[in-house]
């Protein structure tokens, strides 16, 4: 089952201009003609989807705390905005709902990462393909990735057929590639800026489309593309686009 990926993907929307997992910043990806943007999707402490990236809230909101500790009525009090600039005040984290209304209307592809909390893998897969499957129709257009074994595995046992991303840390388990062959991946999700040219020629061997993350110098992308990486994901997608565009 192969899928075609696009050449590069805003990275929790377009990260480098707005504030990262927002509607704003979906829209921003939207703005700028980038087809596919990847978002990550946790859960609270109610069990809501969200669209979130860390584990604890002070980096990207007006509080501080476990997100898995916190409910989503409490978490929609936040300021999620105004650490990015002025111009975001007010701005709140979204459910997973209100991003797939967005993404749908504005006809993106999307890379949605599970990234649970810890101890949270299986159900945050579980809560979030859930809403995912009364809205999605279009396979084509969309990847689950994860870091987390058990949430791939959760993906499986619930939408077997939506392609699959398996995301590897800097240091590769031994096991990779019997993970991503166990785990009937699409796609492996690599960090492109300490990943090498054997590791990634080792992907191509199997067969499997490689995106890189998160590549904001237009030189490194050229260097991963010739390489034979697929995709790249960027906070500054149009740069890269650019970047990538001009190299002769």
């Amino acid at each position: 089952m192969t899928i075609k990926l696009p050449q590069i993907i805003g990275h929790r929307g377009v990260a480098a201009y707005a504030p990262e997992n927002t509607l704003e910043s979906i829209h921003m990806a939207a703005d700028m003609e980038i087809k596919w943007v990847k978002l990550d999707v946790k859960i609270t402490k109610d069990q809501i989807p969200i669209i979130f990236h860390d584990d604890t809230l002070e980096r990207t909101t007006s509080s501080s705390g476990n997100i898995s500790d916190i409910t989503y009525e409490d978490l929609q009090q936040l300021d999620a905005g105004s650490w990015f600039g002025d111009s975001f005040i007010g701005v709140s984290v979204p459910t997973l709902e209100e991003a797939i209304e967005v993404l749908i209307d504005r006809n993106l592809g999307l890379n949605l990462e599970i990234n649970p909390s810890p101890g949270h893998e299986k159900e945050t897969a579980e809560i979030a393909l859930d809403i995912l499957s009364q809205y999605w129709d279009e396979h084509e257009k969309l990847l689950i990735s994860s870091f987390s074994h058990v949430s791939l595995e959760t993906a499986i046992e619930m939408a077997e057929d939506w392609h699959r991303g398996l995301c590897l840390p800097s240091q590769w388990p031994e096991n990779w590639a019997e993970l991503a062959d166990y785990l009937k991946v699409s796609a492996i999700n690599v960090n492109g800026n300490d990943v090498t040219q054997e590791q990634i020629q080792s992907i191509i061997n199997i067969n499997l489309p490689i995106l890189a993350y998160t590549i904001n110098d237009p030189k490194r992308a050229h260097i991963l593309q010739s390489w034979g990486v697929n995709g790249i994901f960027s906070d500054s997608p149009d740069i890269i686009k650019d970047g990538l565009l001009n190299v002769h």
